[in-house]
């Protein structure tokens, strides 16, 4: 008897301040992300900073999701839900320490961790909420472990990284997704972990490095240290500083942006660099490149500062720096960032564990919501489209002298009817095909992340220990 292969379909989109950005995704047998569609949006002025302004981006959302639905990947599948990624300037971490004490020695159970997880995220204030709780270290009877599960102890502590943002920015996602365009968030997911998790490898990891996402109006820190996250920021600056900067020289925003993108560089201006540019436009390369130098050094400066507000230098990080967004396709930026920071810095790129089906996709431009759904993989099952109708049965003619017996279609009366859009519909609309019981429509939480975490710490202590 065969093993059925049951697809597992996960959707994701990653609001940014210039863009809607949807991805959808098969999860494999084998735990590969086959990442099917994407689409984006373009929107202006209305997402400041990664916070939403204006909840007409609900509009975005909706043409992205059915560009995405009109993928031949999909066939006559609905997007019904999606996870989103929650990135801006208010995300930051908080480390603290806490600890269980038992009356006696007992093993350590994956609800003990969950305790720790809970108390962790308890200690952060009203005035915030909490995204993810990342486990840095464990001990048990002051006897530190990389997985604290199955051995025994009175006492169990623990140092985490409480993840958290302004109420706010869950508040204006949710308006905008469920509220907005009817369709149900799975889970929110923090865009810059899920970016460092997929292009950080697990050496970089384990010596220490330093994730950087630059993107148009902000640019987000991650630092990890001995296979753990120990330090996340967000700083309100981007690529578009550099651009709003060039407007000073009589230029739109657009043509400020085309300039940039076409000549600008980011390395100091060279005199005995070659100028490309034609001289019959008339515009003077030399004060563009000074403006866009001195707006990257900036940033670059600010970047570098986060090592510094992690209680590290640039020796504890070999690793060197992996950067990833649409702002690091400036011209000269990497490089400057390796002048300034004395570290080497590579481009983060797909991994083996995400395979890129269509062609039209350019996986390293959209490793944002790529990393949404390579994240959402190791979560609890939640269904982000419905299965396509079931074939009806047409009713046989099959009795003596043309005597007709009714017979039964696969079809109770309810669904859909035929090229009715999920999309726009009210979240109470009555839909047996994609009513599922309460408990699958959880995300895996906090728990779920926590044991994949684990998984790879303990792959890097078991490769230490081989290779002593």
């Amino acid at each position: 008897m065969g093993e059925t292969n049951q697809q597992r379909y996960i959707v994701a989109f990653e609001i940014g301040s210039s863009k809607v950005r949807g991805a959808v995704g098969i999860v494999e047998n084998s735990g590969v992300v086959d990442v099917v569609a994407t689409a984006e949006e373009k929107i202006i002025d209305k997402v400041r900073y990664g916070c939403i302004q204006n909840v007409d981006v609900s509009n975005a959302v909706v043409r992205v999701a059915e560009r995405l639905q009109a993928f031949p990947a999909l066939e006559q599948r609905t997007i019904i839900g999606a996870y989103v990624a929650i990135g801006g300037r208010s995300i930051m971490s908080r480390t603290v320490d806490v600890s269980i004490n038992f009356p006696a020695e007992i093993e350590i159970t994956p609800q003990h961790i969950n305790e720790l997880l809970r108390k962790a995220a308890a200690t952060q204030g009203m005035e915030r909420d909490v995204i993810d709780v990342v486990p840095v270290k464990f001990a048990s009877d002051n006897k530190t472990l990389v997985n604290p599960i199955g051995a025994y102890a009175r006492t169990l502590s623990a140092r985490m990284i409480v993840i958290s943002c302004v109420p706010q920015l869950k508040r204006m996602l949710s308006r905008v997704v469920e509220e907005r365009s009817n369709l149900k968030i799975a889970g929110f997911i923090c865009r810059t972990l899920a970016e460092g998790a997929m292009t950080v490898t697990d050496d970089e990891r384990r010596l220490g490095c330093m994730l950087v996402d630059f993107g148009a109006e902000t640019t987000s820190v991650a630092i990890y240290k001995g296979g753990a996250t120990l330090y996340v920021a967000t700083l309100p600056m981007g690529s578009r500083n550099i651009t709003f900067d060039l407007t000073a020289l009589n230029k739109t925003e657009e043509r400020a942006e085309e300039i940039k993108k076409m000549s600008g560089n980011a390395l100091p201006p060279d005199a005995n660099r070659a100028n490309t540019a034609n001289p019959a436009d008339a515009i003077d390369y030399t004060e563009i490149n000074n403006y866009v130098h001195s707006r990257a050094d900036e940033i670059v400066a600010n970047i570098m500062a986060q090592l510094e507000y992690a209680g590290l230098r640039d020796k504890d990080l070999p690793g060197g720096i992996v950067i990833v967004g649409g702002g690091a396709q400036l011209k000269g930026f990497n490089e400057l960032l390796a002048q300034q920071s004395k570290m080497k810095v590579r481009q983060g790129a797909l991994p083996n564990s995400v395979r890129v089906s269509a062609g039209a996709i350019h996986g390293t431009e959209a490793i944002d919501v790529i990393s949404v759904l390579l994240d959402a993989s190791t979560l609890a099952p939640f269904d982000c489209v419905s299965e396509p109708p079931a074939p009806k049965v047409e009713p046989q003619n099959v009795g003596p002298r043309g005597t007709t017996y009714e017979t039964l279609y696969n079809n109770d009366g309810e669904g859909d009817d035929e090229g009715e859009s999920r999309i726009g519909r009210d979240d109470d609309d009555d839909d047996s095909r994609t009513s599922r019981p309460q408990k699958s429509k959880k995300r895996g939480g906090i728990l779920d992340g926590f044991m994949n975490r684990i998984s790879r710490m303990m792959k890097d202590e078991s490769e230490d220990e081989s290779a002593e």
